[in-house]
């Protein structure tokens, strides 16, 4: 008899939770019973065993193992679409199949981790303010730091941009859904367990994690208890994103409209298949290292302790061989978007199209040749220092040619000076400025002597808030009116954009200074000598922080009340924008079928798409045309 998918709610969830408890308890008992004279199953390994399992049940309470399990058992599963799709808000605090809900799911919750790891950063800045100490002591200044790099990193830069192309790829790549509809539900529902579990570290006896982002051992391992919680929720962490990295690869591989070839893909399409092959390959290699750290701590193997024949430093060369290639993570699939806004908003086609496409392939390749710059001061080999140096430097090429080729494409373009250009704009600024300290830092004798100083602090900021963060704020924008049917207001989008722009070179730019004059950083105390520029520092932070509530202020009543947006008030030639906005569920009424280039803006003639079903005639899609147009778009 078939078996009909239902609905499971946050009541099974929590009941499974519980139960799930229970068995570890039970499972426990058992080994503490049955190694009574063996001190490897005390309290904190049963604490490891929930972090492990507990998840797990709340996974399958919340029902994304359902099908599958039903599937498994025999029974013929009738799958009627119930869960694919949003009719209501409540839709989206449920396992959902459909890529869009997904989408803005990722995106929400990603948002979520960045305000409590930005207000970690207010915390942070506000201890700085002055030497000594203001409101924490050390030990939780080091874990209020360390939980705010782990959110921003692992809970909001990383999985912000799957939500961003979860909803926008398929789209634009002319596909009904992603591949594997029901494993990218189960991607995003692994990320809340993941974020939750590094907040309640702050509950665990001795603190929460305090040993950075890096978590470097054997710190790591002789840490307390709440180090554990880092270590687990990695993993969450890295099975969501490879999941979803391979459910990317298979879609865009396997599921492009008719005639959709590689060179007529978007370069958002391009970046997040580059980003996916770097994930696939890079993300065991953190995953291994955190499983390395649990072993030693639960079972002594003594991966890292030397007295045991381990080896410290085995850790930072698996670790920041994920950690490299994971900074081309956070960049790639903005380099997709910022192309995507330039191009529009110039009313150009990108310059250099294919040579973009070839350079993302190149710092995927090259991302895995350079990862021993990171540990110049570590005291390993010395001949390693000078091909790593080398090839630190050559990677500043593919990523030079993305500058070029986008202010190529800015020149004399039509320029719409909106809040998405805006940002994409100051995007290549920051970005160019941050690359600078990178190649500055390749060089052996400079990355020595700032090494552990604030220029360090300066640098990665400048690469992931004004690069990161900045094609984020313009993709949002960018996407906002697709995803809602709404626009957002433009005028506080263009408030946020400069507050945010010129209070975060006020923040991050004097670090370079005093970094260089020995500032040292993840230190709650400092020099006398360094008090003032560390007071402008943290004021102009907090105006950064005050910024981001008028973004989400903007993004809520937008939401709400905004004027209604047409399928496509860009007029954008890519494929997302010519169904309605929001599109419907399976997104297309008839399979599109490619004709042209993405870009073809300016092209006298040229088309893009036209929606070819059951044969009617063709209603192309016109470069610089669309009905949704203002008579400005189509200059």
């Amino acid at each position: 008899m078939a078996a009909k998918i239902r609905q499971p709610g946050w009541y099974r969830a929590l009941a499974y939770s519980i139960l799930g408890v229970l068995f570890c308890l039970g499972l426990s008992t058992g080994l503490r019973a049955a190694f009574a004279v063996d001190p490897v199953y005390d309290g904190e390994s049963v604490l490891q065993i929930s972090l492990l399992t507990v998840p797990l049940f709340f996974l399958g309470g919340i029902g994304c193992f359902d099908y599958w399990l039903r599937w498994a058992s025999g029974r013929t599963v009738v799958d009627d679409h119930a869960d694919h799709g949003a009719k209501s808000w409540r839709d989206y605090f449920k396992v959902n199949t459909d890529h869009k809900v997904i989408g803005i799911q990722y995106i929400c919750t990603s948002f979520f981790f960045m305000f409590i790891g930005g207000l970690m950063a207010m915390l942070v800045r506000a201890e700085l303010a002055a030497p000594g100490r203001q409101f924490v002591d050390p030990n939780t200044y080091n874990g209020i730091f360390s939980v705010h790099a782990t959110l921003l990193i692992f809970l909001f830069v990383i999985p912000v941009f799957a939500g961003i192309a979860n909803y926008v790829l398929p789209l634009m790549i002319g596909a009904p859904d992603m591949a594997f509809p029901r494993l990218n539900a189960l991607s995003f529902w692994m990320l809340p367990v993941a974020g939750v579990m590094m907040l309640l570290s702050f509950l665990a006896p001795g603190g929460s994690f305090a040993a950075g982002w890096t978590a470097y051992a054997p710190l790591s391992v002789d840490a307390p208890i709440g180090q554990a919680f880092f270590t687990i929720a990695v993993q969450f962490a890295g099975a969501s994103s490879i999941a979803t990295a391979l459910n990317f690869l298979v879609t865009i591989i396997t599921m492009r409209a008719p005639g959709m070839t590689f060179f007529r893909m978007p370069l958002l399409v391009w970046a997040n298949f580059s980003t996916s092959l770097l994930v696939v390959i890079a993300t065991p290699f953190i995953a291994a290292s955190q499983f390395m750290v649990i072993l030693d701590r639960a079972l002594g193997f003594n991966f890292f302790n030397p007295a045991g024949g381990g080896d410290v430093l085995m850790y930072q060369h698996v670790f920041w061989f994920y950690s490299h290639p994971a900074v081309y993570i956070m960049m790639l699939p903005g380099f997709g978007i910022i192309s995507e806004v330039l191009a529009t908003r110039s009313r150009k086609p990108v310059f250099g199209y294919r040579m973009m496409a070839f350079s993302l392939l190149a710092i995927v390749l090259l991302g895995f040749t350079v990862w021993a710059h990171h540990m110049f001061v570590s005291g390993m080999s010395d001949w390693i220092r000078i091909p790593m140096m080398i090839t630190t430097a050559i990677i500043a090429i593919p990523t030079g040619i993305k500058i070029f080729s986008w202010i190529a494409t800015l020149w004399r373009g039509v320029l719409k000076m909106d809040t998405p250009m805006l940002f994409a704009i100051g995007f290549i600024a920051m970005f160019t400025l941050g690359g600078i300290s990178g190649v500055m830092l390749a060089m052996v004798p400079l990355d020595i002597h700032v090494s552990d100083t604030y220029f360090i602090v300066a640098h990665i900021h400048y690469v992931l808030f004004g690069g990161s963060l900045f094609t984020i704020y313009a993709g949002i924008y960018f996407w906002f009116p697709k995803m809602t049917g709404r626009m957002f207001n433009e005028r506080l989008g263009k408030l946020h954009f400069w507050l945010t722009f010129i209070f975060f070179n006020v923040t991050f730019a004097p670090m370079h200074l005093i970094g260089v004059q020995g500032m040292p950083r993840r230190v709650s105390d400092y020099a006398d000598q360094f008090a003032t520029w560390n007071l402008i520092i943290s004021v102009a932070s907090f105006v950064v922080g005050l910024s981001t509530l008028i973004f989400l202020y903007n993004m809520i009543i937008s939401w709400r009340t905004g004027p209604k947006a047409g399928s496509n008030p860009w007029n954008s030639l890519t494929i997302e924008w010519q169904v309605s906005s929001p599109p419907p569920i399976f997104n297309f009424d008839a399979i599109p079928s490619v004709v042209g280039g993405p870009y073809e803006y300016g092209v006298p003639g040229a088309v893009h798409a036209v929606f070819d079903d059951a044969k009617p005639e063709p209603v192309a899609v016109a470069a610089g045309a669309s009905a949704d147009a203002s008579p400005e778009e189509t200059d």
